[in-house]
C-alpha cells in the first residue's frame, strides 16, 4: 500500500465570529467551483459565489492566488487580499544568492486581474484579522483587522506584535482562508498505525519511503509536507521503486 493523500489539512483562523455563515476553506471555494464548471458550465449552481460580493483572501500563497483569480472572473464587488508577512522587495537581497528561488515582489495572475479592475495590487502585508462581525441572519459582514510587526520573544523565535491603534473595518460578503496546510488529513495514517513526525506527517525516510508499518510505503506531500507537483511526481516514482523492491527483492526501475 502506498499512502499519497496530499496535505490537505488547512489553516484556519480561530478569531471570533469564525462561525458565521460566508467564511469558508480555499479549497471549498475552489474545487466547488472548478467541479460546477466542468460538469455544467457553473449551470447547476453547486459552488460558492464571489458576484457582486466584497471579497477577503486571508493568506498570501498559491492558493490564495487561486481564490483571487476565481472570484474576479465571478464578478466580484471588491477584492482585498490580506498577507501577515511583509511584502518581499523589488530586488533580489544579499541572503538570497542564485541559484534560490528568487523571494522578490511580483505580481501574480490573479492580482494581475484584481489591479487591472480595481487600479492597485489586492495585497495588504502586515495585517491580520480581529473578529468577524455578522448580520441579524448570521451572515459575515465585516472584517475587523490589525496591522502587525514582526519581533522575537524570549525564545528567540519571530512572531507576530499587534500594532495599537492601527484596528480598521473592512466590509466583508465571503471571506476565503488561504493560510497554508498543517499536514495530512488523521484518518487514514492513524487507522493503519503509521508513525508521524514532528509535523504530524507520515514519518518515511526520502528515498525508501517505507512506514513503519511492513508493506505501507509513503510518498508526496502527506510523507514531506506541503510542496510542488514536481516533488511529487519525483517520490511516486520513487515509492514505486522502492514497492517493486519490497515485493520481488530487487528492482530494475530508476
Amino acid at each position: 500500500m502506498v499512502i499519497c493523500t496530499g496535505a490537505t489539512k488547512a489553516r484556519d483562523l480561530p478569531i471570533p465570529g469564525r462561525e458565521l455563515k460566508g467564511i469558508h476553506m480555499a479549497m471549498e471555494f475552489l474545487l466547488a467551483n472548478t467541479k460546477s464548471l466542468l460538469d455544467s458550465q457553473h449551470q447547476d449552481g453547486k459552488f460558492i459565489s464571489a458576484k457582486d460580493k466584497h471579497v477577503i483572501v486571508v493568506g498570501g500563497g498559491d492558493t490564495g492566488t487561486d481564490c483571487v483569480g476565481t472570484a474576479m472572473r465571478h464578478g466580484c464587488k471588491s477584492l482585498t487580499q490580506l498577507e501577515i508577512l511583509p511584502r518581499p522587495p523589488d530586488t533580489r537581497q544579499s541572503d538570497n544568492p542564485w541559484p534560490e528561488w528568487p523571494k522578490v515582489y511580483k505580481l501574480d495572475y490573479g492580482q494581475e486581474e484584481a489591479a487591472a479592475r480595481f487600479g492597485a495590487d489586492p495585497r495588504v502585508y502586515l495585517t491580520t484579522g480581529d473578529k468577524f462581525v455578522g448580520d441579524e441572519t448570521g451572515k459575515v459582514k465585516e472584517l475587523h483587522i490589525y496591522d502587525v510587526e514582526w519581533t522575537r520573544n524570549d525564545q528567540g523565535a519571530f512572531i507576530p506584535k499587534r500594532i495599537p491603534g492601527s484596528e480598521r473595518v473592512l466590509p466583508a460578503e465571503l471571506v476565503l482562508l488561504a493560510m497554508g496546510f498543517l499536514g495530512p488529513e488523521d484518518a487514514v495514517l492513524t487507522q493503519l498505525g503509521v508513525d508521524r513526525d514532528p509535523r504530524s506527517n507520515a514519518r518515511a525516510e526520502y528515498g525508501q519511503f517505507a512506514t513503519n508499518v511492513p508493506g505501507i510505503f509513503a510518498a508526496g506531500d502527506c510523507r514531506r509536507g506541503q510542496s510542488l507537483v514536481v516533488w511529487a511526481i519525483n517520490e511516486g516514482r520513487g515509492a514505486a521503486r522502492e514497492c517493486d523492491r519490497f515485493l520481488m527483492g530487487g528492482t530494475n526501475l530508476p
